[in-house]
């Protein structure tokens, strides 16, 4: 069994990722469940400029979108609410809707490079309390500018040793190094693949053994074939995961990465 534990859906930022895509995906490249986050909840781009208000859509809207797409099939696809931190502060609805559809709601998404409010801001605290209370994992992206650094999600995991936090892609665009060695500092953070090198979660493995990483793609933001190729046609990185990782580590630890931890860690059944 595989699940991938970092997918998209939405038209934002020039990307337009479907449920359909997702699916499509899974069926072809045997991905087995799915956790998916709506990108139409950045609120600056990726040159840091601030999403114009035409172009922007409420929080509770994008997560009532997001539930929909997920119930289109909810024995494969599940909801990370991607929660839009610099311009909204999670209000009633915002938590009735979490409650009354917890059974396809996996975990809470941030995104400090899109939101530009790092994860150990005070103005998280409103959204920890609701993750706590309703035993949701905080899924992050980690690197690109110096909110979405491990060390601003380490220090929040740190304070909230009663949630679980992911470092997603472990820094992006760095030698990871650094969210390496706070991966093993705290039982509650754990690291995941999206765009890591197959030879940093070796590494990850033989430091801290096999129940610290999640497998991860950001499919499909390079289209329905992202597992695959890339845009140019080049072969993906997650073939390596599929193929060459398996003769690297043992068999268990593979399970583990690519489908125990997040079974254990989101309450996948």
């Amino acid at each position: 069994m595989i699940i991938d534990t970092h997918a998209h859906i939405g038209k934002m930022l020039n990307f337009n990722m479907t449920t359909e895509d997702i699916l499509y995906s899974m069926d072809k490249y045997g991905i087995d469940f799915t956790l998916f986050s709506n990108i139409e909840a950045a609120e600056f781009g990726h040159k840091g400029f601030k999403v114009p208000f035409f172009m922007s859509k409420p929080q509770n809207k994008l997560l009532i979108k997001s539930v929909a797409e997920a119930r289109k099939a909810p024995d494969r696809l599940g909801v990370l609410v991607w929660c839009k931190i610099y311009g909204e502060t999670p209000d009633a609805e915002f938590e009735r809707l979490i409650a009354e559809n917890r059974d396809v709601i996996y975990g809470i998404k941030l995104h400090p490079f899109h939101s530009h409010v790092a994860p150990d801001d005070e103005r998280l605290e409103p959204l920890y309390r609701i993750a706590a209370k309703y035993s949701l994992p905080i899924v992050s992206h980690t690197g690109g500018r110096e909110e979405a650094m491990s060390l601003r999600l380490y220090n929040a995991a740190k304070k909230h040793p009663e949630l679980s936090f992911v470092m997603v892609h472990m820094d992006l665009g760095t030698d990871n190094s650094e969210a390496l060695g706070l991966l093993g500092k705290l039982p509650n953070l754990y690291g995941d693949t999206t765009w890591v090198p197959v030879n940093t979660t070796v590494e990850a493995i033989r430091r801290y053994g096999s129940k610290k990483m999640l497998f991860g793609t950001d499919n499909p933001i390079d289209g329905k074939d992202t597992l695959l190729h890339n845009k140019t046609g080049d072969r993906s990185l997650y073939q390596e995961y599929f193929n060459e990782l398996k003769d690297m580590i043992t068999p268990g630890e593979y399970e583990d990465l690519m489908c125990n931890n997040a079974k254990r860690l989101f309450g996948i059944k």
